[in-house]
């Protein structure tokens, strides 16, 4: 059973959402000495935040739309949250594939015209616009870490190789990638360990005013209770416009755009470890990514989505596009039969009145009500990347309301896990397979990936696999699922499989369902923390 807050305790903050901005803004609050309880309806990071492109980066189309602001926000934010978790985030190359003529295929004359006068609205880009872009990305935000834009000659570099032969030049510039539904477990397990309370699986029933305060009725396996608190944050991300509506009950005009960005998992497209960044004749670009080890991943689309309720899909249109698309640019065509999982995600952006999905501004937008009495902070929009910058723009809105004694402290604190060098990596995963031989290479690597410095705290004095306890497959053994389940708020496969990792990719549907089973028996015996 959820343990939830007595009736008579008050919080500072109630924090509605257990995705990345309202585990941020949990930890970023706890750390500055405020009374904090987050309440998420099903496993933090469920919905968006597990479904997004996995990169940390500066948006380099976003220059196209004139939001230099949040380019030069996100592209300083890429090294200070690399450094607070380098097992999780690690840097990247990103291979941008030129030919002179590419931006006018399967263009009109007039499309052609409007391209040359206004680049950025219609076809792809031009070499000038790429440069330019490209030499603000090195300079916007500053480096110490990323090397810079280089130029690359297709038919001589190994990264021209699976590429079409009419693409003979390349750009390639630096951004970073992320384990996106890590990011938010391990936030949230840094706001528990400052004296958050974070409570999974349990639903925001209502709130009210009273008294000043909010009167917050929450509903879980454990029945119904009632926690108060002096404010809430409203970071339901999709469901942001319900809760403001059917929950709080606040009489309010802004409003979200619901965007529903799909992706495609594929077999493993090429063999080295760069990305590459791919522009269509529609304006829009996908990446193809090294992913797993073993897989690519293509993504991502841009298409209207009216229902937050409704589950978002990738649907057989967006495979086919995706397909498409990439396969302008690689030899061999990528197919269905190459597609081994797909994952779409549905992107609360504010809505700003643009024209288009893609148009719509990736920035965030905070806004305090005070209209019912006790004030309510509601977050709009927001990108993975700027989601620490979020959260201290959310503590200054805050702190108009609340008494915060404690400046911004989070800049490069590490995540749990995460205290070491960005370059010592490849040194941890020598130093624990050193230590477990029994470990093959890609399993040590996959710990180190996942869990950094920790590693050790879950092989613990094991001196061979079989004392790990349940071989569950793909590396996955029952010591490291009990430190899922008690340490990182884990219940069901699913959150073990698909979100504290993605073995799914590599176990068979009877695998996952016999650690559903030892799973749903080991919290019948067991209290698991942060699990019932």
């Amino acid at each position: 059973m959820v343990s939830v807050a007595a009736k008579t305790e008050t919080y500072d903050l109630f924090v509605i959402g257990g995705g990345i901005n309202g585990c941020g803004i949990a930890r970023d609050a706890s750390g500055r000495g405020l009374t904090v309880c987050l309440a998420e309806m099903t496993d933090l990071a469920s919905a968006t935040s597990s479904a997004s492109t996995k990169l940390f980066h500066g948006g380099l189309r976003y220059l196209e739309y004139f939001e230099f602001r949040l380019v030069r926000e996100a592209l300083i934010e890429r090294e200070t949250l690399l450094r607070a978790m380098p097992h999780i985030s690690w840097p990247m190359r990103f291979v941008l594939p030129y030919h002179k003529d590419m931006r006018f295929e399967g263009m009109t004359p007039t499309s052609r015209a409007l391209n040359l006068v206004m680049p950025w609205m219609k076809g792809r880009r031009p070499a000038w616009l790429i440069r330019l872009g490209l030499f603000l990305y090195d300079h916007l935000g500053g480096r110490a870490i990323l090397p810079p834009t280089s130029s690359v000659d297709l038919a001589s570099d190994p990264v021209g190789a699976p590429l079409r032969d009419k693409f003979r030049k390349a750009f390639e510039y630096s951004d970073c990638w992320v384990d996106d539904s890590r990011l938010v477990v391990l936030n949230a397990r840094d706001a528990e360990a400052r004296g958050a309370k974070i409570l999974t699986r349990t639903k925001v029933v209502s709130a009210r005013q009273s008294g000043g305060q909010w009167e917050v009725t929450v509903r879980n396996d454990g029945g119904t209770e009632t926690i108060r608190a002096r404010m809430l944050v409203n970071a339901g991300g999709p469901w942001v416009g319900n809760i403001i509506h059917e929950k709080l009950h606040l009489n309010s005009s802004e409003g979200i755009r619901l965007v529903r960005g799909s992706h495609i998992v594929t077999k493993r497209l090429y063999d080295h470890d760069k990305c590459y960044f791919f522009q269509g004749e529609d304006g829009r670009i996908i990446f193809a990514i090294p992913y797993e080890t073993d897989f690519t991943l293509i993504g991502t689309t841009d298409a209207e989505h009216e229902d937050a309720s409704k589950k978002p899909v990738c649907t057989e249109e967006e495979q086919d596009y995706l397909c498409a698309f990439a396969t302008k640019y690689f030899k061999r065509p990528v197919t269905h039969a190459d597609i081994v999982w797909t994952y779409s995600g549905v992107r609360p952006l504010y809505d700003d009145g643009a024209s288009s999905a893609t148009a719509a501004t990736r920035d965030y937008t905070l806004k305090v009500d005070t209209s019912v009495g006790a004030p309510v902070l509601n977050v709009f929009g927001g990108k993975i990347t700027t989601y620490r910058r979020l959260a201290e723009s959310a503590m200054s809105k805050i702190a108009t309301v609340l008494e915060v004694s404690k400046g911004n402290w989070t800049a490069g604190v590490p995540l749990p896990g995460g205290d070491f060098p960005v370059s010592d990596v490849t040194r941890l995963t020598e130093e624990l397979a050193a230590r477990y031989p029994f470990l093959t290479s890609f399993w040590a690597g996959r710990l180190i990936r996942a869990y950094g410095t920790e590693a050790g705290l879950i092989l613990g004095d094991a001196r061979q696999a079989d004392e790990l306890g349940t071989d569950f497959g793909a590396t996955l053994t029952e010591r490291e699922v009990v430190w899922l389940m008690e340490k990182e708020y884990a219940r069901t496969a699913e959150d073990v499989v698909w979100r504290r990792s993605k073995l799914g990719l590599r176990l068979t549907a009877k695998q996952i369902a016999d650690l559903e089973a030892w799973m749903k028996k080991a919290r019948s015996n067991h209290t698991f923390h942060a699990a019932e």
